[in-house]
């Protein structure tokens, strides 16, 4: 009886097999995933505003719509402040209900009834304590790494198409080109990208996507020496010189040959770049040339954690969040990079 042959599997699912057997970073992804997926509805998770109200029979979407104080039998046209003991007591008896966030604080929320002065200690009321402003610190840490985590990934994704883009042209013509394109990046590398952020931010209003295209216009030159490399190398192998012989075209060539085989690098430097694209967008929130004023940012967490020695929480936790993200993407990192060596042989 001959036994049945070995199932061959394809070098993705070999990677991705090496990548599992890695348990640091393997959980580091899942826990990071998890993360990411749960600040997409932190307007579910985190607001100051009922997601179902039950009232006098009939049902209400706060969440989803302002509702006047007069709804819920108050004296004013306003939108009702969910926070307000009257119109908590008006909802929540008499037949009445609603559901609320886990968290009852939205970002920008100020709980005008706490009964604590600002910055105020962890306590019932707010589980991470406040800022200097009164606004609810799990709140702004929810909400500023999301915005960081969603900035990190546009600006890794930008990088990426134009590191492979100049890349790909340099490492496939060579010659002048290539001759060009390193003087360039030699040139480009050189200029001061603090003060161009500097002088940007005193000319223009302040805002994510000006942050994304400075940012962008300097994050790409690490990567294209990659792929650069890659397309050097793989340009000189057989198949390439058989899809020449064949008469397919170079964009065909560098497109459907020679990038699939040079895409190691660049899996490699996702986590890498998106720890440095976070990292950047909390230093220059920290010296206030980041996001707009009243944006949550974690940047702007620290610089009141700096303004605000004696209030430890607010530092602490900004800390904490901030570690544990750079921590779960270098981990998952090394992971990757190790899955994707060729030379690491499957056990």
């Amino acid at each position: 009886m001959t036994s049945a042959a070995p199932v061959s599997l394809s070098p993705s699912r070999r990677a991705w097999g090496r990548f599992r057997r890695n348990p640091l970073g393997f959980w580091s992804f899942v826990v990071f995933t998890v993360l990411v997926v749960l600040s997409l509805f932190a307007e579910v998770l985190s607001t100051d505003k009922p997601l179902v109200v039950r009232y006098e029979g009939q049902t209400y979407f706060p969440v989803l719509r302002d509702h006047a104080e007069k709804t819920f039998g108050g004296d004013f046209e306003t939108p009702a402040d969910y926070l307000d003991p009257f119109i908590r007591e008006r909802i929540t008896q008499d037949g009445n209900w609603a559901v609320y966030a886990p968290n009852p604080y939205g970002p920008k929320t100020l709980n005008y009834f706490a009964k604590l002065p600002n910055p105020s200690a962890p306590s019932r009321d707010n589980l991470f304590g406040t800022d200097d402003r009164g606004r609810d610190l799990l709140a702004q840490l929810i909400y500023g790494f999301r915005v960081s985590v969603l900035f990190a990934l546009a600006l890794t994704m930008l990088g990426v198409v134009l590191g492979i883009a100049t890349g790909a042209i340099q490492g496939f013509f060579g010659g002048k080109t290539d001759l060009a394109f390193q003087r360039f990046i030699e040139i480009w590398s050189a200029m001061p990208e603090l003060y161009l952020l500097i002088i940007f931010s005193a000319i223009f209003t302040p805002s994510v996507a000006l942050l994304l295209i400075l940012l962008s216009l300097f994050g790409w030159m690490g990567l294209s020496d990659y792929v650069r490399a890659e397309f050097l190398r793989n340009r000189q192998m057989d198949y390439v010189r058989a899809a020449r012989a064949l008469g397919v075209g170079n964009g065909r060539i560098m497109w459907r040959h020679i990038l699939p085989n040079s895409m190691t690098p660049v899996v490699t430097f996702l986590p890498f770049r998106m720890s440095a694209a976070i990292l950047a967008l909390t230093s220059l929130d920290f010296l206030g040339l980041g996001v707009p004023p009243g944006t949550p940012s974690l940047g702007e967490l620290l610089s009141q954690g700096k303004a605000n020695i004696d209030a430890w929480w607010i530092s602490l936790s900004t800390f904490a969040v901030l570690v544990m993200t750079l921590l779960l993407l270098t981990f998952m990192g090394d992971a990757l990079r190790d899955a994707l060596d060729p030379r690491k042989a499957d056990k």
